[in-house]
């Protein structure tokens, strides 16, 4: 696709501040780091430290600490979206956006070939006065970005019929909303700092971009991907999902000791994401549809809102009835080596994209319980097009009943269930696909040549539309 030896990049990073943004925007880095090329990573001052480990390449990665200004609307000290709720986002989101001058001084003093951005939708003008490529670099779905304001408009004066309604020559009749989820794409209409929407400020920002980059490979989402560069007229690169190194870290010995006492791919194991905080009836509910399954489990929950430790919110009697075969543990736990684990045969989770790659490449059955927009998208393509694990049956409000969550967990498990064995099969033949160490390389190596043809045309890039076949 292009003239081998050209000379090694050097590429600014600079993610939405929230670690679902800064971690895969790292795992990319390292990948880029691993052959030879240059970065510099744009956060918060407070957050590098916590991400000093997960650098592999501290002589050619680079962290560039940023002094995010207070506000008003957001707690003292605030830097990411770890320490704010979701209706203050908004604030945080202006908050970086006062931080235009400290960035435009950084890129001036690095001059990189490119900078790799998201939610800064004021990147693009920024980057093209001082000669560098901007490069809007997606973390999250292509099927959200399908379906979102980002191709078309959505407005709080719209229907529901209207929201939920499929976009010309959208590639897909399953991965879609339902009627009662248009709140879940309306948020996109909701203000998010600036004097723009969620939806305005993704779409400036991405219609602003040279090229429009995913983390992902054409085996899941190609239809997406194609839709997306068609509906902006724009280059789109794929990454590759951009898995880290898997380290032969041993599990902490509480994990293994406990998970001894089950047969191997028994064990049903619940995670819902950092973000997921419950009302107590909600995970009450929750935690009675894993006694009802009858199967041991482990459920990592954060306590529900008005509780200070998970003991306190179970249901009463309820550690009386379940014994030892079942533990809810209200702590961080290693989630991607738990998935590993033989004894783990089942994973509940809400299929937010991390945590997607990561069953991916584990042997489990999957049951999901979406919460928000991608998550929904997510599991309507696992579920629907892959086939490769069941969505848990919601009740009228939009609540998750004991008796729905249980039968989905038993269907998956049932180890006669024809439906449920070709799930199996299904997952096993995309997890040999993903691993396969060539199809990484190919992507990356794929990315970066185009990269480097990017960064050889900027006069073709500015005066004429790339159609998305050149660079795929």
């Amino acid at each position: 696709m292009g003239k081998s030896g050209y000379s090694k990049l050097h590429i600014a990073m600079f993610p939405w501040v929230a670690y679902g943004h800064f971690i895969p925007f790292l795992h990319l880095s390292n990948k880029l780091a691993h052959k030879g090329h240059k970065i510099s990573f744009i956060l918060p001052k407070g957050v590098q430290p916590k991400l000093e480990n997960r650098n592999q390449y501290p002589n050619l990665i680079q962290f560039v600490p940023l002094v995010i200004p207070h506000v008003d609307g957001l707690p003292p000290g605030a830097e990411t979206t770890s320490v704010v709720t979701l209706n203050q986002q908004k604030y945080l989101a202006f908050a970086v956006d006062q931080t235009r001058d400290q960035v435009e001084g950084i890129l001036e003093a690095l001059k990189p070939d490119m900078v790799f951005y998201d939610f800064w939708f004021w990147i693009p003008d920024l980057a093209r006065q001082l000669g560098i490529h901007p490069i809007c670099y997606v973390v999250v779905s292509s099927m959200i970005m399908s379906l979102g304001s980002n191709i078309r408009t959505l407005t709080k004066e719209m229907t529901v019929e209207e929201v939920t309604k499929l976009p010309p020559d959208y590639p897909s009749s399953t991965v879609k909303f339902k009627a009662e989820e248009a709140a879940a794409l309306l948020f996109e209409a909701e203000d998010f700092g600036s004097g723009l929407s969620f939806g305005e400020r993704i779409r400036t920002a991405v219609s602003g971009s040279d090229a429009i980059a995913f983390r992902t490979c054409r085996e899941t989402e190609g239809p997406f991907c194609d839709y997306v560069a068609r509906g902006y007229g724009k280059p789109v690169l794929l990454s590759g999902p951009c898995l880290p190194e898997t380290k032969t870290q041993q599990l902490d010995e509480k994990w293994v000791s406990w998970l001894s006492q089950f047969e191997p791919g028994s064990v049903v194991f619940c995670s819902l994401g950092s973000q997921s905080v419950l009302q107590k009836d909600e995970f009450q509910e929750l935690v009675l549809g894993f006694e009802l399954c009858g199967l041991p489990f482990l459920v990592a929950l954060k306590p529900p809102q008005g509780c200070s430790t998970v003991e306190e919110a179970l249901p009463e009697g309820f550690q009386d009835r379940v014994g030892g075969r079942g533990l809810v543990y209200g702590g961080w736990v290693p989630q991607e080596q738990l998935l590993h684990h033989p004894n783990i045969g089942c994973f509940v989770n809400h299929c937010g994209y991390g945590t997607m790659w990561e069953f991916l490449l584990s042997d489990c059955q999957v049951v999901l319980i979406p919460e928000i927009g991608d998550q929904i998208l997510n599991t309507r393509l696992m579920a629907n097009e892959l086939k490769i694990g069941v969505e848990v049956e919601r009740g009228k409000n939009r609540e998750v009943p004991k008796e729905s969550l249980s039968e989905a967990i038993k269907f998956v498990m049932d180890k006669d269930n024809e439906t449920a064995n070709l799930m199996k099969r299904n997952h096993a033949k995309l997890k040999q696909m993903l691993s396969n160490r060539d199809l990484q390389e190919g992507y990356i190596n794929n990315f970066i040549q185009a990269l480097q043809d990017l960064s050889n045309m900027k006069s073709k890039l500015q005066n004429k539309m790339i159609k998305p076949d050149d660079v795929w």
